[in-house]
């Protein structure tokens, strides 16, 4: 005969499920049986008539006296787990909800449970000999009551029943019933709890077990649900809930200032509902805000539980202590030293900083729900701590005295991560390289912040200068800037006076872990500061102080053209130096002698085409250079897509694309902007797609596509807007108000100019300065504020005497002059329209060779032209254009 354990669920051995199939099926006990595996129970037949009891219970579950909040789709899948599985394991860590999960899905369990659902609370179990008693104890089924047996039978039976243990009485008992038990809090004693669960299920068919752990069972045929923490819709039910109990009339949502603390706290603590419960009843006494600013110290804060839980669900602190208690001392110690990690970590990471003991005791720690794992795509899985854990673990670390040597071991790895990691971020494994370095982003800050701590200039000049291409690629020029600033105080200033000349460094300061010496040593200090120095392009005004440019002309004479250093960033970078100097001579110079270097050195592929790449956007700004810029850019482009480096490719193309459209080739330029665009998206570099389709959208505005080029540029700016500060943004915002002033829609060019004063501190910068007050004076002078345009022009050309000024715009000065005389026309009734045709003469004869003018000159110098001759005949008129056009550039501006 078949042993019962093998029927299926309402088969052959629940003849009373046949007979009845939607009625609780009849209570019947079989004889006792001598083997673990019991034989099938005697048919109807066989059955004498049954002695009447009085009504059974349908269960032990208790009234829920709170309400049951965000878990509506886990309880679905869990009800539809136990209509279709035995044995359910609700995994996750303390204070999850696993309990209140497993008694709502209990109560509505429906045919699992026909003959009742019933709560075995384990967690006052010392004994895991005891387990069975405890279970046995909840079911109520000390005494079991016979039917359908003979005198004979029963007194057998009760002669057994007195040396039977527990276990035989729980398989009595649940042997011929379809029921549902629930086995709460088995982590403490989980050996007893799998042995029990899989003896019950073996025996009694008809049963179901739906157990809470914080780690599985680790029986066959066993189901894991893990019971996440809640979403932060959810997170914020609850509290809106739990608060409102505590503070009548609390409301998340009541002000701004509550939202986003609300939205804090339940972020903070990872959405675990107990942590927010705890939060919630803080409400009686603090506001949300007081609440999510003192979550450093939550162990502290969350301590006014409910009286009559068990003591460890009373705060948060024992709720991790009760998962601390169950861990040997292996388990212990990984868990400490994964504390600090920042974000997470792989397998690599975790045994580099935790020791070799860190596969097993990592296995442990996720089944033991106080380690999160996930799979993270290439680099297989990946860990994390709850910060709630990662907050308690980093006390025990500290407590052990064991912090120095974790974070030392966390700088080591992270450091090497960074240095072995950055030249992959040139060439084809580019893509997967920025994507390990993003992963681990927020470790790589932690060590740099660890670094700098200690005051361990050796780690953090290598973990800083490892981390400069991806800052560039990524766009963090502002918070790379930031982090320079304090490497740079590690140090000695290598550009302080007298200054000391650099030799030439034909390595790379990182190619070898620290410690560097000698001249690589001095070339990576030199390497900070550049980096500091070209990240400052938003605050461009902060060189301006005698002291700043002091510093620029030590660092402008430190390098000479061609030395190999200056071939790769940070090196490289000393052409900002130069630049900010004023010494435009000297620039072409530095272009010219990378080139040149790069062509005789073997392996500098790489850098020969950033070299041509740079000298093409510097040549692009000038029309008549353009053609050596189309061709070099040209060259870059091949050599990156041989190199198969898609960021240079994107960059390479922008360079030809500028070149274009200083020729006046703006549907080629269109092109190759679009196709630049295409290769930064591919590798998620967004701030560098926005600086592409913003000039996108300017060439075509140039090219007549007017509306797609204002689709664009406004596109541009609602994303840069929403993510926060972007290099794309100034610019966007800029050619739209050209454009809008050109359409005459003057009252949005304003707004936008507006915006682009109060948002960006560029706005200070001299280059960008002199753009934005040339374009809010021809907007004033569109709108007849002919005195105001005059005074904004007569500022914009004194910003466009400086140096950089005139190499970055050379016909920044002819722009003005006609915008001043579109003012000039009209000011005084038409009385300075002499002036003003003067003005227009001075302007064309100021223009570089081969300029191509861009719409918005055109338009201008058409508005001024059309102005003047209102007033003026045209002998006149030309009278004093070309008078204009022979004066000097000093006297065509006096007359404005």
């Amino acid at each position: 005969m078949r042993g019962a354990g093998w029927f299926p669920r309402g088969g052959a051995a629940d003849p009373s499920a046949q007979a009845h199939p939607a009625a609780p099926a009849r209570p019947t006990t079989p004889a006792p049986q001598a083997s673990a595996a019991p034989t099938a129970p005697p048919g109807p037949e066989a059955q004498a008539p049954a002695t009447v009891s009085a009504p059974r219970p349908r269960g032990n579950l208790r009234a829920r006296l709170t309400s049951f909040v965000g878990r509506d789709t886990d309880l679905a899948a869990l009800r539809a787990d136990l209509a279709a599985t035995r044995l359910v394991t609700l995994l996750g860590p303390g204070g999850a909800g696993k309990t209140r999960l497993s008694q709502e899905a209990a109560e509505g369990a429906g045919d699992p449970a026909r003959d009742g659902a019933w709560l075995a609370e384990l967690a006052p179990v010392d004994d895991p000999d005891a387990v069975p008693e405890a279970v046995l104890t909840a079911l109520g089924a000390r005494e079991t009551v016979l039917y359908g047996a003979g005198a004979e039978e029963m007194r057998a039976v009760a002669a057994t029943d007195r040396q039977a243990t527990a276990v035989e009485r729980l398989v009595e008992h649940c042997g011929r019933r379809r029921m549902l038990i629930v086995l709460d809090n088995c982590e403490h004693v989980v050996d007893a709890a799998a042995r029990l669960a899989e003896e019950l299920l073996a025996r009694c068919p008809n049963l179901t077990v739906l157990a809470t752990s914080r780690e599985p069972l680790g029986v066959p045929g066993e189901l894991l649900r893990p019971v996440e923490p809640l979403p932060e819709p959810a997170a914020l039910r609850l509290l809106a809930d739990r608060g409102a109990a505590a503070r009548p009339g609390f409301r998340p949502d009541a002000d701004e200032e509550t939202a986003d603390a609300c939205a804090e706290i339940c972020r903070r603590l990872d959405g675990l509902p107990l942590a927010i419960e705890l939060a919630a009843a803080r409400l009686r006494m603090l506001t949300p805000r007081q609440i999510a600013d003192r979550l450093d110290d939550r162990f502290r804060l969350l301590t006014s539980g409910s009286r009559t839980v068990l003591p460890r669900q009373q705060t948060l602190r024992a709720v991790v202590d009760w998962s601390w208690d169950l861990l040997d001392e292996e388990e212990r110690e990984v868990l400490r030293r994964l504390s600090v990690f920042a974000g997470g970590c792989d397998l690599a990471a975790a045994e580099a900083v935790c020791g070799p003991a860190a596969l097993d005791a990592l296995g442990s720690l996720v089944d033991k729900s106080l380690v999160v794992a996930a799979p993270s795509g290439s680099d297989g899985m990946r860990y994390r701590l709850l910060e709630t854990v990662a907050e308690y673990a980093g006390e025990r670390l500290d407590e052990s005295g064991g912090r120095p040597a974790a974070e030392r071991a966390h700088l080591t790895y992270y450091r090497e991560l960074a240095r072995t990691t950055d030249p992959l971020l040139r060439g084809p494994r580019q893509l997967a390289a920025t994507e390990r370095l993003e992963r681990e982003y927020e470790n790589l800050r932690t060590a740099l912040r660890h670094a700098i701590a200690e005051r361990d200039e050796q780690e953090a000049l290598s973990l800083s200068l490892s981390l400069v291409w991806y800052w560039q690629m990524r766009d963090l020029r502002v918070e790379a800037r930031n982090w320079f600033s304090e490497v740079m105080t590690l140090g000695p200033d290598p550009f302080a006076e007298p200054v000391r000349r650099a030799e030439p460094v034909w390595e790379r300061c990182t190619a070898a872990p620290p410690p560097m010496t000698g001249e690589v040593l001095a070339e990576a200090r030199r390497g900070v500061h550049l980096a500091h120095l070209a990240c400052m392009d938003t605050e461009l005004d902060a060189w301006q102080s005698p002291a700043a440019k002091r510093k620029l002309r030590a660092i402008a004479d430190t390098y000479e053209p061609g030395m190999p250093q200056t071939c790769f960033p940070p090196g490289l970078l000393w052409f900002f130096a130069v630049m900010l100097s004023g010494d435009m001579e000297r620039l072409r110079q530095i272009m010219d002698g990378a080139v040149r270097t790069c062509r005789e050195t073997p392996g500098y592929d790489w850098a020969l085409a950033g070299s041509l790449q740079m000298r093409a956007n510097f040549l692009a700004n000038r029309t008549e250079w353009a053609g050596d810029a189309a061709s070099d850019a040209d060259e870059a482009l091949e050599i990156y897509r041989r190199l198969g480096d898609a960021w240079g490719t994107a960059e390479a193309l922008a360079a030809r694309a500028e070149a274009r459209e200083r020729k006046g080739d703006f549907r080629l330029a269109a092109v190759d902007y679009r196709a630049a665009a295409r290769h930064a998206e591919r590798l998620g570099a967004h701030a560098q797609v926005d600086v592409l389709e913003a000039r996108l959208g300017s060439v075509l505005l140039e090219a007549g596509e007017g509306e797609e080029g204002e689709r664009i540029l406004c596109a541009v700016i609602d994303r840069t807007d929403r993510a926060g500060h972007s290099g794309a943004m100034p610019a966007a915002r800029l050619f739209l108000a050209g454009w809008l002033g050109m359409t005459d829609r003057t009252a949005e060019a304003r707004v936008q100019l507006r915006l682009l004063r109060e948002d960006f501190a560029i706005s200070h910068f001299i280059v960008f300065d002199a753009f934005i007050l040339a374009a809010e004076a021809w907007i004033a002078t569109l709108e007849d504020r002919h005195e105001e345009c005059l005074d904004k022009v007569r500022k914009s050309l004194e910003m466009a005497e400086d140096p950089l000024s005139a190499a970055v715009a050379p016909h920044m000065r002819s722009g003005y002059l006609t915008i001043a005389a579109m003012a000039l026309a009209r000011v005084d009734g038409g009385r300075r329209a002499a002036d003003a045709a003067r003005c227009i003469g001075a302007a064309d004869a100021m223009l570089p060779p081969e300029h191509v003018a861009m719409g918005l000159e055109r338009d201008a110098r058409a508005r001024a032209t059309g102005r003047v001759r209102e007033v003026l005949g045209a002998e006149e008129y030309e009278a004093a254009y070309a008078e204009g056009a022979a004066l000097s550039p000093g006297e065509a501006v006096a007359l404005v």
